[in-house]
């Protein structure tokens, strides 16, 4: 009787997995002042999926090829605001832009942000910025004994100031703004957008004061209503808006 036997099969080979990695270039503007007193670009070419932020990029640029490379970075999730810079052309966070959609078969431009003191590399001055926003006093002010139990109002009355409650001083409207590009004393998008939170909140007594801040010859009157700052915002914020509705409460005196 004869007996069975198997056919020899032969070892299947795995089917080969495209990479997912391609070559981008990261053209970024260079400046460290004690090197020289110029900027210059330079190239950096590396390889990494498309699907990954801006910011993998520069954290691999940094890690791998050149540590003296400067930017700032902290939660890496759209939140902190830290990390905004001109991608392109454009103001964005380098955290929430994605290779993919900024067409990684050109070089992909990075350079700080304009219209603040660039420090190095990346890195502008942020204390005019800051400065402005501490100036429009972005705190709830009442007056009389403090109260005994929380400051209530109404949804409607929370609504009237939710989107501007949204902003993380990263500082993409204001550095988008012609009028800021050619004269740093405009208070900015980003300080009206911040006053304009507690100029609406019902809890609050300082609208007027704030107002009058505003009123300011560098204040919301500066405005030309581009609409760069609002095109420029990471969290979708209605920025011109807000700047329009101050100025109609500088106007009306209704807020």
């Amino acid at each position: 009787m004869a007996t069975p036997t198997l056919d020899k099969v032969e070892d299947a080979k795995p089917a080969s997995v495209p990479s997912p990695y391609i070559t981008v270039t990261f053209r970024i503007r260079r400046f460290n002042p004690e090197i020289s007193a110029e900027a210059e670009w330079q190239d950096f070419p590396i390889e990494i999926d498309p699907k990954e932020r801006v910011l993998d990029g520069l954290h691999k640029i940094k890690w791998e090829t050149d540590g003296t490379l400067t930017f700032r970075r902290s939660c890496a999730h759209g939140i902190c605001g830290s990390d905004a810079m001109r991608i392109n052309g454009k103001n964005r966070l380098a955290c929430k832009t994605l290779i993919k959609d900024i067409n990684p078969e050109k070089p992909i431009t990075i350079e700080a942000i304009k219209g603040l003191t660039v420090l190095k590399d990346l890195v502008v001055d942020m204390d005019p910025f800051f400065q402005a926003y501490r100036d429009v006093m972005p705190f709830l002010i009442t007056k009389g004994n403090e109260p005994t139990r929380e400051r209530l109002q109404t949804a409607e009355e929370r609504e009237r100031f939710d989107d501007t409650t949204k902003c993380i001083l990263c500082a993409a409207c204001t550095s988008s703004c012609p009028v800021f590009w050619n004269d740093g004393q405009y208070f900015g998008p980003a300080a009206i957008v911040n006053a304009h939170r507690f100029i609406f909140d019902s809890r609050d007594e300082a609208g007027e004061q704030r107002l009058e801040i505003l009123n300011d010859k560098d204040g919301v009157w500066r405005c030309r209503t581009t609409f760069n700052c609002t095109d420029a915002c990471p969290r979708g914020i209605e920025v011109t808006k807000a700047i329009q509705e101050v100025k109609r409460a500088l106007i009306t005196r209704r807020f």
